[in-house]
């Protein structure tokens, strides 16, 4: 991933949600599986984990839309529907961010990609780690290293 500078923002294709990450990412991501291509549109979602602490929505109030369960919720501008992130279990310390949202996606390139198992046999992407489901719990302190260190 190229160089940053924090903080970055971003939004929904409307404009009247917009969020704002004020730590370094943790891990970048693309995801092949069946729901997140039906909630994407396309062959695969592009997410940026970044720390719960680090992300807040500094305009707008999100609406929960695609998963309502206890452990994950996806959140949507109300207006214009775009899927801008995803809140996790807050054990897990994250929030995945929707790459596309960013208004700098300049550098971004998924790290890992998840669901190979679900992937159209055409949609490749340049992910240094591939998994035909998500990765094992065990593999998750290894990636985040090598991502820190610069993939």
């Amino acid at each position: 991933m190229a160089e940053m500078t924090l903080p970055m923002e971003g939004g929904c294709r409307c404009g009247k949600l917009r969020f704002r990450i004020s730590a370094p990412p943790m891990l970048t991501m693309a995801c092949h599986c069946t729901g997140c291509q039906k909630m994407s549109a396309s062959a695969y979602s592009l997410s940026v984990a970044v720390p719960s602490d680090g992300f807040e929505v500094i305009q707008g109030e999100p609406v929960i839309g695609g998963l309502h369960g206890d452990q994950s919720r996806h959140h949507h501008c109300d207006w214009c529907k775009s899927w801008v992130f995803t809140r996790l279990p807050p054990e897990l310390g994250f929030v995945n961010v929707r790459a596309t949202m960013l208004d700098d996606t300049h550098g971004f390139a998924p790290f890992v990609e998840t669901y190979r198992s679900e992937a159209f046999p055409w949609a490749a992407t340049s992910a240094k780690h591939s998994y035909d489901a998500f990765p094992d719990m065990a593999d998750y302190p290894k990636l985040l290293a090598e991502f820190a260190r610069g993939g």
